[in-house]
């Protein structure tokens, strides 16, 4: 239903109220940014906001700060995928402070003149559990997702998924520059995203696709297509991260210590291409860490660092090596480590773009351990009792690997400059 007037509308939450298992939607429609604004402004539990095709242009921040519930969300969304884009030219765009938000099918970009002045699309704080950011693209942010602490509450059960996260050009800027940037809370999702082209052009040039952090607990990066280099290349670009570079003081960390940075992490059926000067997954004081069959193409490996970090790594298909460094320990199983991209273009047909499709699969395929923690493979393929190695089942359905997620995922080949400056979409 529409919007409708204080009277009716009171009516129908008070009906939700009696049918809590039901819940209650509230189309409110937008067309132009003061509506948008407005109806966040007003937002309340069942609202959908549904953005028109277009631009909205907004210089402000948008607080999300009344809290839906698990029936009736408030819900963000774009009448056709990626049909409403969204401009921010501001420091931070969506603030969501409580719980029950979801956002889908939006197209959000940062244009500040200066990249310091452009952080995140959405800073995620307090008490915003159970928050959805799904089948959106987020570009030309430092960071186009932070969470953290206010007044001791972290956000915790968040699921970011089937998005797109990248940046046109290396960020100008001193600041941090993580695509997913989380700092404490639990049991976050980060599955089925594509992260791409992301740099930190100044100061100690380090940038990460993404990474948990902050004594945060039972993570899960599963799925995700991420190529370090792909439109531009420079700096220091790492891929998946449990621990990221590191947390202080202890008072911005859960339960006052940043050690360890996390702790019962999954990172599994991941896909992390191209990132020359360093590794494709990186735990820092990560205690209790499952890492398992991910494919790593062109990167320096895996690194399990401090003496806080234990890891049980099988079943990767690994560029570069598997280091403990700095007191860091781990179990390794039925890995294969030291492959070139020379020996990926003997197995694959295109391994740098991401094209898996097999050729040679003598040394990885059957001769995987079955795990019971990876029941399926990248595309969501369930994997036989004699599996794979490496993030692809080679069993039944055929793998969309250059699309993050497989074959259901929304994000191919992205978007790209094309050499003009102006973005435009490859969509399936």
């Amino acid at each position: 239903m529409f919007r409708l007037g204080s009277a009716s509308r009171g009516v129908l939450l008070a009906a939700a109220l009696l049918l809590p298992t039901a819940g209650v939607a509230i189309v409110v429609p937008v067309t132009t940014p003061a509506q948008l604004i407005a109806a966040i402004d007003a937002a309340a539990p069942g609202d959908v906001i549904t953005l028109a095709a277009g631009t909205y242009d907004i210089t402000q921040n948008l607080n999300c700060d009344v809290a839906g519930t698990a029936n009736a969300p408030i819900v963000v969304r774009a009448a056709i995928h990626l049909g409403a884009l969204i401009r921010f030219d501001t420091l931070e765009g969506f603030k969501v402070s409580a719980r029950h938000w979801v956002f889908e099918d939006l197209d959000i970009q940062g244009v500040c003149a200066a990249h310091a002045d452009c952080e995140h699309a959405f800073h995620i704080f307090g008490d915003a559990d159970f928050l959805r950011i799904r089948r959106s693209r987020l570009r030309d942010f430092n960071a186009q997702v932070k969470s953290n602490v206010t007044a001791g509450q972290f956000p915790d059960d968040v699921v970011i998924e089937d998005n797109e996260f990248a940046d046109s050009a290396p960020r100008q800027t001193d600041n941090p520059v993580t695509k997913i940037d989380v700092v404490g809370g639990r049991r976050w999702i980060v599955r089925a995203n594509f992260i791409h082209d992301f740099e930190k052009a100044l100061d100690n040039y380090v940038s990460y696709a993404a990474f948990l952090k902050g004594n945060s607990r039972d993570g899960l990066f599963e799925r995700n297509l991420v190529i370090c280099e792909r439109d531009h290349a420079g700096g220091v670009r790492l891929g998946l991260s449990l621990g990221g570079g590191g947390s202080s003081p202890g008072s911005i960390c859960e339960e006052g210590t940043c050690t360890p940075e996390h702790q019962h992490g999954t990172v599994r059926n991941n896909i992390v291409i191209n990132c020359p000067a360093d590794v494709g997954i990186y735990l820092n004081s990560a205690a209790d860490t499952k890492v398992y069959d991910n494919t790593l193409i062109a990167t320096t490996g895996i690194d399990v660092r401090f003496a806080s970090s234990t890891a049980d790594l099988r079943n990767n298909l690994v560029a570069g090596v598997i280091r403990n460094r700095d007191g860091g320990s781990s179990t390794l199983g039925s890995n294969l480590t030291g492959i070139t991209t020379a020996q990926y273009e003997q197995w694959f047909v295109d391994p740098l773009a991401a094209d898996l499709t097999l050729v040679d699969g003598t040394v990885f395929v059957d001769l995987a351990e079955a795990l019971a923690a990876v029941p399926d493979d990248y595309c969501g393929t369930t994997r036989d009792s004699a599996p794979d190695r490496g993030a692809v089942e080679y069993a039944g359905a055929i793998c969309e690997t250059t699309r993050a997620g497989g074959a259901t995922g929304v994000f191919r080949d992205g978007f790209s400059t094309g050499g003009t400056g102006q973005w435009s979409a490859a969509l399936p």
